[in-house]
């Protein structure tokens, strides 16, 4: 097979393809065999006519046609590796000559990963890199006590009182929310909690039990905030209707040694005082390098030029939108419901996404090409080691090659600690 490159604008290549007739005559075979295997013709068995009368019944030329199209889809694959191309979507096929005993000619235009020019991005890097060397991360008594105290109101508890409501209590209610005299769509709950204080409701329905009793009941009017997110109730009113059934008062532990040991495995307060300074300062550490690294990459991406091929943008808003709908699922919606939540479609999604995945991709591109320059890759043994934490979750070998995609695994695990090896070596520029 002998193989012809020309570059073509926006990233496309043509690939001008000849193969010997010894090289694609299998192929005619082949499409022989599937022609007549469900053909139906007297005195012959199914896949078992012969050629001559297969070809009397469809026509040499169509016999031909077939096994140069196997012919292609088997050696178009061959011809992108061995020119190292890397192709993207479906191909331009055309064929150029097909005939028996000769030459099989065909040009396959296709879009491929484009080729990234990295600007000056060295100055730009240094820069941030003395920027960042130069701050210091600390975690001040105040903020350590401030991140304690949440903790104990994360184990508070609520005691019921027979008293009235006040700030800080939670108040169980059941209600009813009318306009007209007509209950609104999910505007009736039953023993439904509400914390006084911290604003969850439309503004004054917290208000309005404050000061009530268990077993009271009482009837209001409120507005709907304009921005509320039923369009149908934004800024009109609504009357209310509740009835309270419980008074509950939270009661925080003392922060002493009892409520450090309480937690787990510390031995007093200064344990967990210090196990909290460690974690504070742990995830501070980390948020700036995670700003640090968005830094350089932006200053990287900035510097960088490529011709983005369109089915490369399409594919990755496909990826983009794909992951919005996971993120939807997670919050138990469906995408299309969680689009008209927003009032967009996902055409205008996909449209307002278009330079933020030409980022994306310009992003990965130049990462892989500073990478490759500089000879930065993982060892084996890491990237090994990355893939048997994630199969370490599977019950056996056999469910490991059945649920997971381990090619797209290790991939993915290469390119995490290629990025990592990556940063850090920008890191000491």
């Amino acid at each position: 097979m002998e193989v012809n490159v020309k570059r073509l604008p926006e990233s496309k290549a043509e690939l001008a393809v000849s193969v010997p007739w010894d090289e694609w005559k299998t192929d005619v075979d082949e499409a022989v065999a599937e022609l007549g295997k469900d053909m139906k013709v007297e005195g012959f068995r199914p896949g078992k006519i012969p050629r001559d009368v297969i070809e009397k019944r469809l026509g040499k030329t169509t016999v031909v046609l077939e096994g140069a199209e196997r012919a292609i889809r088997r050696l178009y694959p061959d011809a992108l590796i061995s020119e190292k191309l890397d192709g993207i979507g479906a191909p331009e096929i055309k064929l150029e000559g097909a005939d028996e005993g000769a030459t099989l000619a065909f040009t396959a235009v296709t879009a491929v990963i484009p080729e990234v020019k990295l600007g000056n991005w060295e100055k730009a890097v240094k820069s941030i890199n003395k920027k960042h060397a130069k701050e210091e991360i600390v975690v001040s008594d105040k903020e350590k006590e401030t991140e304690l105290q949440k903790l104990v109101e994360s184990r508070a508890k609520f005691v019921t009182v027979d008293r009235a409501a006040r700030e800080g209590d939670m108040v169980e209610t059941d209600f009813e929310v009318t306009r007209d005299g007509v209950s609104i769509e999910g505007g009736t709950s039953k023993k439904h909690p509400v914390v006084l204080g911290k604003g969850v409701f439309i503004p004054g329905f917290e208000e309005h039990l404050t000061g009530m009793k268990a077993g009271e009941e009482k009837e209001f009017e409120l507005t709907f905030p304009e921005s509320y997110h039923v369009k149908d109730l934004a800024g009109k009113k609504g009357t209310f209707h509740v009835t309270v059934n419980l008074v509950q008062e939270r009661e925080l532990p003392e922060l002493d040694d009892a409520f450090a040991t309480s937690l787990g495995n510390f031995e007093n307060l200064d344990a967990l005082r210090k196990s909290v300074s460690e974690g504070m300062l742990a995830e501070r550490k980390q948020k700036a390098e995670e700003k640090r690294r968005t830094e350089i990459l932006e200053a990287i991406v900035e510097s960088a030029e490529a011709e983005l091929p369109q089915v490369l943008v399409e594919s990755e808003v496909k990826r983009m939108i794909a992951e919005f709908g996971n993120q939807a699922a997670s919050m138990g919606m469906q995408l299309t419901d969680y689009l008209a939540k927003l009032g967009k479609t996902e055409e205008e999604l996909a449209t307002e996404w278009l330079p933020q995945a030409r980022k994306r991709i310009l992003s990965e591109l130049s990462i892989a090409k500073l990478a490759a320059d500089n000879e930065i890759r993982p060892e084996q043994e890491a990237i090994e080691e990355e893939m048997n934490k994630i199969l370490a979750y599977a019950k056996s070998v056999e469910a490991a090659e059945k649920d997971f995609d381990l090619p797209a695994m290790y991939t993915l695990a290469q390119n995490r600690l290629r990025n990592q090896k990556l940063f850090e070596w920008l890191e000491l520029r």
